[in-house]
C-alpha cells in the first residue's frame, strides 16, 4: 500500500501557472542569516543580479536564488552524482546506480573540502547555507518533489564538490563503453591504432538496452562535454573592442542546465552563466575580462588490467541502494590501488572483460572552485592564466578577451606524465601507472597562445596544440572549428550582428565531403543512372543540396536518410550484425568513413548503396523536411518516465542543424523520427568595449518552476535568434532590471 501511495506523487497534476509576480513573491526576505542589507534585482525573465556589501552576503543569497530557481532540478541532480537515481526512479535504475557507485564522484570531496582555502570553503559554505535555508523554510517545494518522493535533505559543501565532479566527467568514457566490446576480435589492435590516429569524436550507439541509454544520456548531458568559443581581438571588432564568444553543449533538456545571475561584492562583480548547484561563473564577464571555453577532451583516465593483483590489494565494502517502490539491493564495490573496479558495473556484464580498473584524475584532490572564483576577479592574463593552477577536470580550452584588446587561450587541465605516442591498448598494465601518475602537468607546463596574429582564437572540442605528453586521444571533428574560422576570415570588421549569424550556421563540410563520395560510387557503380522514382529524387536533392542543414531542406533530409542506412549496411557488411554500431559510433568521424568507402570493393559498397537510396526514398514520402524529422523536443528528466512521460514534454519544433554544425543539435544515426539529444543550449556575446554589452540567451527559461511565466520563455529567443542585455553597471542593472527585492537580517 505504502508503494502505492508513494506511486500516486507522479500522477499528481502539474503545478498551476505562476507569474512572475508571484514566483517572486516566494523568495525569502526577512529574518535571514545576513551581516547586512541585500539588494536582489530581477528582470522580467527572472534573471538576478545581487547587489551584497559582504562576499559571504553574495554566496548565502546566490544559494538562495539557485534554490529558488532550481530545487527540484538540484535535488535530481545531487542524486545523480551520488548515484541515489533508484530512491527516485525505482527498481529499473538500481544498475545505473551501481555504476555510479562505482565511479563514485564523491570519491575525493572530502580531501578537497580539507585543503580549500579559508575564503572559498567560506564562499561554499555559505552557498550551501543558502540552499539549505531555502529548502528548509519554503512553504512549497517544487513539483519534483511529490513527484519523485523527495524529503528535505540538507546540502553539505561534500554535496556540492561532487555534483562538480558530476560536471566534470570525463567524456572518453562514453567512448571506451563502445569501443571496449570489439576487444576479443582479431582485428582491435589495427581498429584501435586506427582509431587513435584519427582521433576523432564518438557518438555513443547502445542498441536497444535502455538503462546502458540512459547512463549514456545522463554523464553526457549533465557533463560539460562539448561547446564552441571564441575570442576576437579588438583590430578584428568593428566596435574596437575584444569579443568573447561562447556556445556550451550539454544535454537538452528542461530546464536548462544553465541559469544567468549576476553578482556585485567587495571581491567580485560578475555576470555570467553559472551550472546549478556551483556557485562560480563558469562562462561570464567582469569588468576587465571575459572568459569562456569547451572541453578539450582530455585524457584525464586510463583503465588497467588488475586481474594479476593479489587479493591483499583489492579492497571490499557494502554499499546500500535505496530502492523506491521495492526492496533495498545490497552491493559489493571492489577498489584497488588503481582505483574501482569498473567492470563490476552490471551494464559491462556482457563485455568479457578481465577485472579492470579506472583511473581518473577526478579521483585526486583539486580545486576547481578556487580556480573560477580567481577568474571571476582577474584582470589580466596572468592572473587568468595562475587562477586554473589548482583546475583539473574537466580539462578545458578556456579563451580570455580583456578591456584592453588582447585575447588569449589557455590549457587547463591537470595530466599525469605519461610517455608520448599512441598507447597500445584501451585497457593496460598497471606497471604504466607507476611511472605515468608519479607527476602531473598543470596549466603552467601546457602551451598557451596571446594575441595570435590572425586576430581571433577559436575552439571546437577539436585537436589542441602539440605537447610533449599526450593531451588526449579523442577528439571532435573539425567541421566546428574550421568553419567558425572561415566566416572569420570572410570579413576584416567582425560586429555582433556577424557573431549572431555564426552561433545560428547550419552548415556542415565532412558532411559535404561525404555527400560528394557518395555520389560518386553511385555513378560509378551505375546506381545513379538506374534510378528510378524515389530514389532518382534522393540522388537528385543530394546533388542540388548546399550542405546547410536548415530545417526547411529537403536535401539535408534526402542526405541523412542515405547516410544513416547506408552506413548501417556497410559496417554490417564489414563488422558482422554485433559489432557493427559499436564501430559506427566512432566511424561517423567522417574521415575513417570515407577512407573506408575509398577502400571498399564494388560488390562491398553497391548493396549499402542500394540500401541508402532504397530507405532515402522511403523517407522522402514519410517526411517533407529535415526539420519534419529532426526535432527540438523540449522534455523534463521526468519525461523518461513510462506511459505518462508524455505530460513532461513541453515543446516539439522543426529544427535546423546537426551533430558537427555550429548550432550543434546532434542525434543519432536514423531514419526515423527524433529529437535532438544535445548541443546548443545557451549562448553569450560579450563586447569588451562596454560593459554593459553582454548578451545571452538559454534554451528554455530561466526558471525550474513547471508552468512558471519563466520556464519556457527565452525558447522564442533562441529560435529567432535574439538575445537577452544583461549589464554590468550597477546604474544600468537598476535601469534595466524592474523588479527590486530588499533582504534584510
Amino acid at each position: 500500500m505504502a508503494g502505492v501511495l508513494a506511486a500516486c506523487g507522479i500522477f499528481a497534476p502539474l503545478p498551476e501557472p505562476r507569474s512572475l509576480e508571484q514566483r517572486l513573491a516566494m523568495f525569502p526576505r526577512e529574518r535571514l542569516p545576513l551581516e547586512g542589507e541585500v539588494t536582489v534585482y530581477w528582470d522580467e525573465h527572472q534573471i538576478p543580479f545581487i547587489e551584497a556589501a559582504h562576499d559571504r552576503d553574495a554566496a548565502f543569497v546566490l544559494g538562495l536564488v539557485h534554490a529558488h530557481l532550481r530545487l527540484g532540478q538540484l535535488e535530481i541532480l545531487r542524486r545523480i552524482a551520488l548515484g541515489r537515481i533508484a530512491e527516485m526512479g525505482g527498481p529499473l535504475a538500481t544498475d545505473i546506480d551501481h555504476g555510479l557507485r562505482i565511479l563514485d564522484y564523491g570519491r575525493a570531496a572530502d580531501e578537497i573540502a580539507a585543503r580549500l582555502p579559508p575564503e572559498t570553503r567560506l564562499w561554499l559554505e555559505s552557498f550551501a547555507a543558502g540552499l539549505n535555508h531555502y529548502q528548509r523554510t519554503a512553504d512549497e517545494l517544487p513539483y519534483e518533489y511529490t513527484a519523485l518522493g523527495l524529503e528535505r535533505e540538507p546540502w553539505r559543501v561534500r554535496d556540492l564538490l561532487a555534483f562538480g565532479r558530476l560536471a566534470g566527467t570525463d567524456v572518453n568514457w562514453l567512448v571506451w563503453y563502445n569501443l571496449i566490446r570489439l576487444r576479443g576480435r582479431d582485428d582491435w589492435p589495427r581498429i584501435w591504432a586506427r582509431l587513435v590516429a584519427n582521433g576523432g569524436d564518438s557518438t555513443p550507439s547502445f542498441a536497444d538496452d535502455r538503462q546502458a541509454a540512459l547512463l549514456r544520456d545522463l554523464l553526457a548531458g549533465f557533463s560539460r562535454s562539448g561547446s564552441n568559443s571564441l575570442a576576437v581581438a579588438a583590430s578584428r571588432s568593428r566596435s574596437g573592442g575584444a569579443l568573447m564568444v561562447n556556445d556550451p553543449h550539454v544535454g537538452i533538456n528542461v530546464p536548462s542546465l544553465w541559469l544567468l545571475a549576476g553578482v556585485k561584492s567587495p571581491s567580485y562583480h560578475a555576470v555570467g552563466l553559472m551550472i546549478p548547484g556551483l556557485p562560480f561563473f563558469a562562462i561570464g564577464r567582469n569588468p576587465r575580462i571575459a572568459w569562456g571555453g569547451t572541453n578539450m577532451r582530455a585524457a584525464a583516465s586510463e583503465l588497467y588490467d588488475v586481474s594479476a593483483l593479489p587479493a591483499s590489494d583489492i579492497h571490499e565494502r557494502r554499499a546500500r541502494i535505496a530502492v523506491r517502490w521495492w526492496f533495498d539491493r545490497e552491493i559489493t564495490l571492489r577498489d584497488t590501488p588503481w582505483g574501482p573496479i569498473l567492470s563490476d558495473a552490471p551494464l559491462l556484464a556482457d563485455a568479457e572483460l578481465p577485472p579492470v580498473a579506472l583511473r581518473w584524475t577526478g579521483h585526486l584532490p583539486s580545486d576547481e572552485t578556487s580556480a573560477m572564483l580567481a577568474v571571476a576577479h582577474a584582470e589580466t592574463f596572468e592572473a587568468f592564466r595562475d587562477a586554473f593552477e589548482s583546475f583539473a577536470v574537466p580539462g578545458q580550452n578556456m579563451l580570455y578577451a580583456d578591456d584592453r584588446g588582447n585575447i588569449g587561450q589557455i590549457m587547463a587541465v591537470r595530466l599525469p606524465k605519461r610517455e608520448a605516442g599512441t598507447p597500445p591498448d584501451l585497457v593496460r598494465d598497471p606497471a604504466v601507472a607507476e611511472r605515468a601518475w608519479r607527476t602531473f602537468a598543470t596549466v603552467r607546463d601546457l602551451p598557451f597562445s596571446l594575441n595570435p596574429p590572425q586576430g581571433f582564437l577559436a575552439s571546437g572540442n577539436n585537436r589542441p596544440a602539440e605537447t610533449e605528453i599526450p593531451v588526449g586521444y579523442f577528439f571532435s571533428p573539425n567541421d566546428r572549428v574550421e568553419r567558425m574560422a572561415a566566416l572569420l576570415r570572410a570579413t576584416d570588421s567582425i560586429g555582433l550582428d556577424d557573431i549572431m549569424r555564426l552561433q545560428r550556421d547550419v552548415y556542415m563540410a565532412s558532411a559535404v565531403a561525404l555527400r560528394d563520395l557518395a555520389l560518386a560510387k553511385l555513378a560509378e557503380s551505375g546506381l545513379d543512372r538506374a534510378a528510378t522514382g524515389g530514389q532518382a529524387e534522393a540522388i537528385a536533392l543530394m546533388r542540388e543540396w548546399d550542405g546547410f542543414y536548415r530545417a526547411e531542406s529537403r536535401g539535408a533530409l534526402a542526405f541523412e536518410l542515405f547516410r544513416s542506412s547506408f552506413s548501417r549496411a556497410f559496417y554490417q557488411s564489414l563488422f558482422g550484425a554485433e559489432d557493427w554500431s559499436a564501430f559506427a559510433g566512432v566511424a561517423r568521424i567522417q574521415s575513417l568513413l570515407l577512407e573506408d568507402i575509398r577502400d571498399a570493393q564494388p560488390d562491398e559498397l553497391e548493396a549499402a548503396l542500394r540500401r541508402g537510396l532504397d530507405t532515402a526514398a522511403q523517407g522522402l514520402d514519410d517526411f517533407a523536411t529535415w526539420g519534419d524529422m529532426h526535432r527540438l523536443v523540449l522534455s523534463h528528466p521526468l519525461g523518461l518516465l513510462p506511459l505518462i512521460g508524455g505530460r513532461f514534454r513541453f515543446a516539439d519544433y522543426p529544427i535546423g542543424g546537426s551533430s558537427d554544425t555550429l548550432m550543434k543539435t546532434a542525434h543519432g544515426m536514423t531514419d526515423a523520427r527524433h529529437g535532438a539529444r544535445y548541443g546548443s543550449t545557451a549562448r553569450h556575446i560579450s563586447d569588451l568595449s562596454d560593459p554593459d554589452e553582454n548578451l545571452f540567451v538559454l534554451l528554455g527559461g530561466q526558471d525550474g518552476w513547471i508552468n512558471s511565466s519563466t520556464f519556457l520563455d527565452q525558447v522564442p529567443l533562441w529560435l529567432e535568434g535574439r538575445y537577452i542585455r544583461l549589464p554590468l553597471r550597477l546604474e544600468s542593472v537598476r535601469a534595466a532590471f524592474p523588479h527590486r527585492m530588499t533582504l534584510s537580517p
